[in-house]
C-alpha cells in the first residue's frame, strides 16, 4: 500500500493539508488503515487514529437512512407529499423558467415527495448554488450546517420561498435531505439527533458520532482548514472555536450536521456493504439497502442536471437514495465499478462502497471546499488500480 501512503503523506508535507487519514477494507477485513499530519496544525496536535472531523454531506446517507427504516416499518410511503409531516410546505410555488426575480412563480404542478427528497429532485437548492433562489435564501438566513433554530423553525422560512423547477424534472443539490430530517422527527416523535442515538448510532457503535462535541471529546477534534493565497493553508474554524462546541444547538442537519470518526463511518459503511447489517445489528432489509444504491435519475446526472456543483462528475454517475450510484465510470472519467455507491462531504472526506470488487473505502481530512484540488479521484485511482489487479 505504499502507493497509497505516499499520495497521502505528498499532500500533506505540500502543506495542501493539515491531516488525512484513510481506511480500505475488502469482504469486511481491514486491508490497509493510515493515517499522517495534524489534527490542528497551529497547536502542533498530531492527527491520531481517532481524530473527530465534520463529515458534512456524508450526514446524508445517514438520514437515508433513518427515513428507509420509517418506510420499512410502513409509517411513511416514498411517494407520500411531503406536505403530509410538514404543513407548512403546502401548495409551493415554482420559480417561471424566465424568472428575474423571487416573485416571478406558478404553482408548482407536482407535489414534492419523499422519494423527491431523497433523490435531490424535489427543487430546493443550496445558499452557495447560482440563481436567484440561492440568493434568496441567503438573503432569508437559511442554513442548516448548524442550527440555532429549530428544524421546524428553518422548513417555515423555506416554505416561504418557491422551489427551482417542477419536482421530479431536475436534479440539484439542496437541503432536500433537511427536509427528509425534519420528516423523520415528525414521524418518529423524536428530536434527529435522539432518533439517530436509538435507531442507528448506539447499533453500531458509533460511539463519537453526535451533532455537537462533549468537552471531553476537545482534544480529539480536528481544526478546519481552507487554501491560503500562497497555495498554503489558513485556518477557517479551530477546533476549541468551534461551532460545534454549543450545546444549546436547537436544530440538528440531517444534511451536513454530524461529527464523526474514521472508525465510526466504517461501522456505518460496513452495515451498507453487507446490505443492512452490522456489528450483530440489522438497521435495514436486503431489498432496501439495494433500492437506496440503485440509480433512481431517467439517466445520469448530466441528463437532469446542471453541471453547477456535485460531489461527483454529472456524466456517468447517477443518483440513488442519498448519495451517488455509479452508472458507468468510463463515462464519468473516474475508476470505479458500476453499482458502487457512495458520497462525500464539504470538508474533502469521502466514502464508497464498491459491490464488485466488496470493498469499503473512507478518506477522512478537514480542507474546505472539496473541489480545490482532485483528491477523491486520485484516491479512487489508487484503490481501483491496486484491488482489480
Amino acid at each position: 500500500m505504499n502507493e497509497i501512503n505516499k499520495w497521502m503523506n505528498q499532500y500533506v508535507r505540500s502543506g495542501k493539508l493539515s491531516g488525512a487519514q484513510l481506511l480500505i477494507a475488502q469482504k469486511g477485513e481491514v486491508k490497509h488503515s493510515a493515517y499522517t499530519g495534524t489534527a490542528d496544525r497551529e497547536a502542533g496536535r498530531q492527527w491520531q487514529e481517532d481524530t473527530i472531523v465534520r463529515i458534512y454531506s456524508m450526514t446524508k446517507p445517514i438520514t437515508t437512512v433513518a427515513l428507509m427504516q420509517l418506510y420499512e416499518r410502513r409509517l411513511v410511503d416514498l411517494d407520500d407529499p411531503v406536505e403530509k409531516f410538514i404543513p407548512s410546505l403546502k401548495d409551493m410555488q415554482v420559480l417561471r423558467p424566465d424568472a428575474k426575480k423571487i416573485t416571478d412563480t406558478r404553482p408548482a404542478a407536482v407535489k414534492p415527495t419523499l422519494r423527491h427528497l431523497l433523490t435531490h429532485t424535489a427543487g430546493f437548492t443550496y445558499g452557495f448554488n447560482p440563481g436567484i433562489l440561492a440568493a434568496a435564501y441567503m438573503e432569508c438566513g437559511i442554513n442548516f450546517a448548524h442550527l440555532q433554530n429549530s428544524l421546524a423553525e428553518e422548513i417555515d422560512k423555506l416554505s416561504k420561498l418557491p422551489l427551482q423547477f417542477t419536482p421530479g424534472t431536475r436534479w440539484n443539490y439542496g437541503v432536500s435531505t433537511d427536509v427528509a430530517g425534519r420528516v423523520v422527527e415528525v414521524v418518529s416523535g423524536q428530536a434527529l439527533d435522539q432518533y439517530f442515538a436509538d435507531n442507528i448510532l448506539a447499533p453500531l457503535s458509533m460511539k463519537d458520532t453526535s451533532f455537537c462535541l462533549p468537552a471531553e471529546k476537545l482534544s480529539r477534534f480536528a481544526s478546519l482548514y481552507g487554501p491560503d493565497s500562497q497555495g498554503g493553508l489558513e485556518v477557517m474554524e479551530r477546533a476549541d472555536e468551534s461551532i460545534f462546541l454549543d450545546q444549546n444547538m436547537k436544530g440538528y442537519s440531517g444534511g451536513g450536521g454530524l461529527l464523526s470518526t474514521t472508525q465510526d463511518y466504517f461501522h456505518f459503511a460496513e452495515m451498507l456493504r453487507k446490505k443492512g447489517e452490522c456489528r450483530g445489528h440489522r438497521l435495514l432489509q436486503e431489498e432496501t439497502v439495494d433500492l437506496m444504491m440503485q440509480n433512481h435519475l431517467p439517466g445520469d446526472l448530466a441528463a437532469v442536471g446542471e453541471p453547477v456543483f456535485a460531489e461527483v462528475p454529472f456524466a456517468g454517475v447517477g443518483f440513488g437514495f442519498g448519495g451517488w450510484s455509479m452508472i458507468d465510470p468510463d463515462t464519468a472519467g473516474v475508476k470505479g465499478s458500476k453499482g458502487d455507491f457512495g458520497w462525500g462531504g464539504r470538508a474533502s472526506t469521502v466514502f464508497w462502497i464498491d459491490p464488485t470488487l466488496d470493498l469499503t473505502v473512507i478518506f477522512m481530512t478537514q480542507l474546505k471546499p472539496s473541489n480545490i484540488y482532485p483528491l477523491r479521484s486520485e484516491f479512487r485511482e489508487i484503490v481501483h488500480k491496486y484491488f482489480s489487479n
